[in-house]
């Protein structure tokens, strides 16, 4: 049951996003005094609808996204004559700027105030390359199991016997920097004979030589069946999943700084989602499902339901504040239908006009959509086809926590 109420609890917070994305471009249209005709939940036929003033307000039937109708954010849009003057692409180049971008900006804002109740309830996660530590350090099992379990072990670990101590920061391997506690055992795991791990302790950094013990386990095959290999091992533990705490006082300027790691994040992943096309595509043809590979809204809502079940609520909110800081960014790439695109034509109207005026020349008239018409069906089509693989992944290979 919990499960189930963890997915609904996702999906609605998802909606609740999308729908507050469109509050920030109806609220900034309504004061720069534009006309909203319509501010709708949804997409497809209409469960319910009021109309308040001039905007028809409602919810329909597919809660997948949600939209608020601009009067005039074309030159193509059929208007009253009364409505003319108050079409939004003839509105001064700020106002158009800053409904565009009061969408985004809402995101953001959504995306601090669950850093803030993250961070105060549970702490926040270093982002990025992240301080690995060893956790534990125990004796190392020659072999596994068929299964791949390892079997019971006696003795001192190699590490321990060279001087590594639990709490230790690992920093290089063979003069090598890591990145992440997977870096350090791909690093260490291919090593015969011994390998040198730079520590940092009580604030110095020291090499410790450690004799590195071939031992036996099973790498997990495409097909999911197990291949007995042999590896180096240390018999170490890592931790890699540093939290930093905050009260009232210093949870501010810990969230602005997590806001500035979240922001370089969100910009890492955008730039690289073309890059994960193959992955989904193999993870979709039977391949194994890349972990850091992108989610629809069914595989984030079935994450959510996971993470409720086993209660996480603090990844709840970390998943949550994360889709919030992607749609922003999303949004504000300059491409039609994106918001971004929209706000790269005002300002390419607002310089061309500039320049005209500079040379004695009056303004041209605002910029044809019709002939961007066949970018922007591009630009749709591959979101579409994009979505499409997703959540097919998310259906026939899911990401699993566990």
């Amino acid at each position: 049951m919990s499960y189930v109420l963890g997915v609904v609890a996702f999906a609605l917070a998802l909606l609740i996003s999308i729908a507050w994305h469109e509050l920030g471009h109806h609220v900034a249209a309504k004061a720069t005094g534009m006309k909203v005709r319509r501010f709708f939940v949804g997409f497809g036929p209409t469960v319910w609808s009021t109309r308040v003033g001039e905007t028809e307000y409602g919810l329909k039937a597919i809660p997948l996204g949600g939209f608020c109708d601009i009067a005039g954010m074309t030159p193509h849009d059929e208007m009253s004559v009364i409505d003319q003057p108050r079409a939004m692409y003839k509105q001064a180049t700020w106002k158009r700027l800053v409904v565009l971008i009061a969408g985004p900006v809402q995101n953001f804002i959504l995306g601090f105030v669950l850093i803030v109740i993250l961070a105060l309830g549970w702490g926040l996660p270093v982002l990025g390359d992240k301080p690995v530590h060893a956790a534990q350090i125990s004796c190392v099992a020659p072999t596994t199991d068929a299964a791949g379990k390892p079997v019971p072990c006696t003795g001192a670990a190699p590490a321990a016997q060279a001087g590594l101590r639990v709490g230790d920061q690992i920093v290089a391997v063979d003069g090598a920097s890591i990145s992440d506690s997977s870096d350090m055992i791909e690093k260490v795991r291919d090593v015969q004979g011994s390998t040198v791990l730079t520590v940092e302790r009580d604030g110095e950094r020291t090499d410790v030589t450690i004799p590195v013990s071939q031992v036996q386990r099973m790498a997990k095959n495409t097909d999911g069946t197990l291949t007995p290999v042999t590896v180096g091992a240390i018999g170490v533990t890592l931790d890699n999943t540093l939290d930093n705490h905050y009260d009232i006082g210093s949870v501010w300027g810990g969230a602005i700084s997590f806001t500035g790691d979240m922001i370089v994040e969100t910009v890492k992943s955008l730039a690289s989602l073309p890059t994960k096309i193959g992955s989904l595509w193999t993870a979709v043809t039977g391949g194994e499902r890349a972990v850091d590979s992108p989610m629809s809204v069914v595989g984030a809502s079935r994450i959510g339901g996971e993470v409720v079940e086993m209660g996480l609520w603090n990844v709840f909110f970390l998943l949550l504040l994360s889709i919030n800081f992607f749609l922003g960014a999303f949004n504000l790439v300059p491409l039609l239908p994106l918001d971004g695109g929209h706000m790269a034509i005002a300002l390419y109207e607002k310089v061309r006009n500039l320049l005209r005026r500079a040379v004695g020349k009056r303004d041209a008239p605002p910029v044809d959509y019709v002939k961007l018409l066949p970018l922007t069906y591009a630009v749709v089509a591959v979101m579409g086809a994009f979505m499409i693989l997703t959540v097919t992944a998310d259906i026939i290979n899911p990401i699993r926590l566990g």
